[in-house]
């Protein structure tokens, strides 16, 4: 019996053709026309018909379900994606700059595994639309055996859109209050902060006018090293006068991450410098050593100081102020009308 019709010995459904040679739309042992033999009997009778039943015949079991039907990619985000985002809620915008291999991706991923482990300490993860662009970017630090590390944790960093950047999100939510905290994280070419600071090209940088804080990763082996120290210096000093002219002069906050801390603590002199190199621009920065990975993890966790760089992100930087200032009332003095006056 085939399953298009409940006649024994029909195969109407695999052959096409009715085993009592009648017409298979209006068979009555068709499967699904118990409409379509209601209406040839009633015909037959000289009833009217029901002009839908024999419309209906072949028509889908089930329609085509309308709107969004599938998951969200959970890619890179665009610009567009993350003003729509800031449109409805507040959203911190990091922006990520440095040299080629100085450890941008590597604080990405490193930062990804620490909040998916529950490691990252005063904070929880409560949402991310990118995980996939985060799970891309941390592939590298998965797929190795313990004591055989690959020599390069994540992939040097590709844009398809020469001209725009690509941004992770990720929510986070503060343990001490609750505080709930959206974080668009660019993860940008190397290429572009050197092409930055060397051509002055800032035409993909103009998403740093909507951010609240700044990276600059700095390479920590590089700043140990004496003959590259100096350069390492030199370029955050012009990349600090690139982002003045870019922003107006008005930067945001400014945070040195100094990666590598697992090859050793970042000198006095060397922060000294980089503050007095920055101070002839007029910009104050505030140093954050990190070790995204670590070759020493006896004595640097990998993940080290990350925490800090997010509350450091996240905390702003000017004096809390009183909504209502205390006063000592004086006896007779009516300090409404006084106040009134002032005016």
């Amino acid at each position: 019996m085939s399953a298009a019709c409940n006649f024994d010995g029909c195969t109407v459904g695999e052959t096409g053709t009715c085993a009592l040679e009648r017409d298979p739309a209006t068979c009555e042992h068709r499967v699904g026309n118990a409409a379509s033999a209601t209406a040839v009997d009633s015909a037959s009778k000289g009833e009217p018909s029901d002009p839908t039943a024999l419309s209906a015949i072949g028509a889908p079991v089930l329609e085509r379900p309308t709107g969004t039907s599938a998951f969200p990619s959970s890619r890179m985000l665009g610009s567009d994606a993350i003003s729509k985002m800031m449109a409805s809620r507040y959203v911190t915008v990091i922006g990520i700059l440095g040299d080629p291999e100085s450890g941008k991706t590597a604080c990405l991923a490193s930062l990804y595994l620490m909040i998916s482990n529950a490691e990252l300490a005063g904070w929880m993860f409560a949402d991310s639309k990118s995980l996939m662009a985060f799970e891309d970017i941390a592939r590298g630090a998965r797929e190795w055996d313990a004591g055989n590390p690959p020599e390069q944790m994540t992939v040097h960093t590709e844009l398809s859109d020469d001209r725009r950047p690509g941004f992770l999100h990720m929510r986070l939510v503060r343990d001490s209050d609750g505080r709930r905290v959206d974080l668009a994280l660019p993860d940008l070419p190397g290429e572009w902060t050197t092409e930055l600071v060397g051509t002055s090209r800032a035409d993909r940088f103009e998403f740093l006018k909507a951010a609240e804080v700044i990276w600059v990763v700095l390479d920590g082996r590089a700043l140990e090293n004496k003959e590259r120290r100096q350069g390492v210096i030199s370029r955050v000093g012009q990349l600090a006068g690139r982002l003045g002219t870019l922003l107006g002069g008005e930067l945001p906050k400014l945070l040195l991450v100094i990666t590598h801390r697992d090859a050793g603590e970042p000198s006095a002199a060397i922060t000294t410098r980089l503050e007095a190199e920055l101070a002839k621009r007029g910009v104050t920065a505030t140093v954050v050593p990190v070790a995204p990975f670590s070759d020493n993890d006896e004595q640097v966790k990998p993940g080290f100081g990350l925490d800090s760089l997010i509350t450091a992100s996240t905390t702003s930087g000017l004096p809390p102020v009183k909504f209502w200032a205390p006063s000592d009332p004086a006896e007779g003095a009516r300090s409404y009308i006084g106040y009134r006056s002032d005016r």
